[in-house]
């Protein structure tokens, strides 16, 4: 077996560990015989509940945002060429949260259950119809960087501009706790919504691997090698927007998993984009179960966001790539 392989079997191993973990964990103090009795054969109505309908789609759905977030942040890692990039760069994300925070504040949320992640998938759409009009079609790297950086600049003041005008502060309190990130009270029927977006987006992405490794010597060189970079950049960007948006809708903005885990992996397999995006589509989904799990076990009865968390963990850890570039490129 290849090194390669390995890595990708460890991976599997640790995300499947992770997910029974996750199974097993929550405030319900169900043993272990009582957690597998419920979740496989149905013993006890209440303890069937909290296996099969809270549980097990928190644990499934921690799975699809954690693979959309990390194998988005490679892709857009390898095509832009830059460490640093992330997938909240092209500003899908901040789209999403901004068209759920309307529908919170306009009282859709309250009215239609699937209104705020249909709301959220809606911003994230017109973000990608946004960036592709103004990146244009034979912009580069650099382009959809600025395009997105005004995309996302726009998005965020919107957000900001509906809060501070809300009359209602209870709904204010509820967007900005969503905005956080969170996949309690999450159920299957979240799941069903972000699974072909997230699937779609993230086939796509996974397609473009031969494309990215010429992208690492140069775009004349890719282009050499016939590497169309218009239809890879259409391609990377639909199907990010689609696992990313996803994403949000469903579990809020959780940042910094793109970023921290493909920088992780990276040299483990050798810098080659199209071996980093399926390690960090399994290493994207490890991180955020295991982040779930420990919301869970350390404030279990104050409700810490997974967001929170992430943010707290991610932001040194960009501090330090940050100023560990900036010391390379001395």
């Amino acid at each position: 077996m290849s090194r390669d392989a390995a890595l990708l079997w460890l991976l599997a191993l640790l995300v499947a560990g992770l997910f029974a973990l996750s199974l097993l964990i929550g405030p319900a103090g169900l043993t272990l015989a009582q957690s597998l009795g419920a979740l496989l054969r149905g013993e006890g109505a209440a303890e069937t509940l909290v296996m099969r309908e809270i549980r097990l789609p928190r644990a499934a759905l921690a799975v699809l945002v954690g693979a959309a977030l990390g194998l988005s942040g490679a892709a857009l890692q390898g095509y832009l060429r830059n460490p640093l990039a992330e997938p909240g760069l092209i500003g899908v994300s901040g789209s999403a949260a901004l068209g759920a925070v309307l529908a919170i504040q306009t009282g859709l949320a309250a009215a239609f259950a699937l209104a705020l992640p249909l709301a959220a998938l809606t911003g994230a759409v017109l973000a990608v119809l946004a960036l592709l009009g103004l990146a244009g079609p034979r912009g580069g790297g650099f382009t959809l960087i600025l395009a997105g950086i005004a995309i996302s600049a726009l998005a965020g003041a919107l957000t900001s501009l509906a809060l501070n005008l809300s009359p209602n502060p209870f709904a204010a309190t509820e967007a900005v706790f969503w905005m956080m990130g969170s996949l309690a009270d999450r159920s299957f029927t979240h799941v069903w919504l972000a699974l072909p977006f997230i699937v779609l987006g993230g086939a796509a992405v996974l397609t473009l691997g031969r494309g990215l490794d010429a992208l690492t010597l140069g775009e004349d060189a890719a282009e050499a090698l016939g590497v169309g970079l218009a239809r890879l950049r259409l391609v990377l960007v639909l199907g990010v927007a689609s696992a990313v948006g996803a994403a949000t809708a469903v579990a809020g903005a959780i940042g910094f998993v793109g970023l921290v885990v493909p920088h992780l992996l990276r040299p483990l397999v050798g810098a080659q984009p199209s071996k980093l995006l399926p390690a960090s589509a399994l290493g994207g989904a490890a991180m955020i179960l295991a982040a779930d799990i420990a919301v869970r076990l350390i404030a279990p009865e104050r409700d810490l966001k997974l967001g929170v968390l992430t943010a707290i963990v991610g932001a040194p850890f960009f501090l330090h790539l940050i100023w560990r570039t900036r010391r390379e490129g001395l």
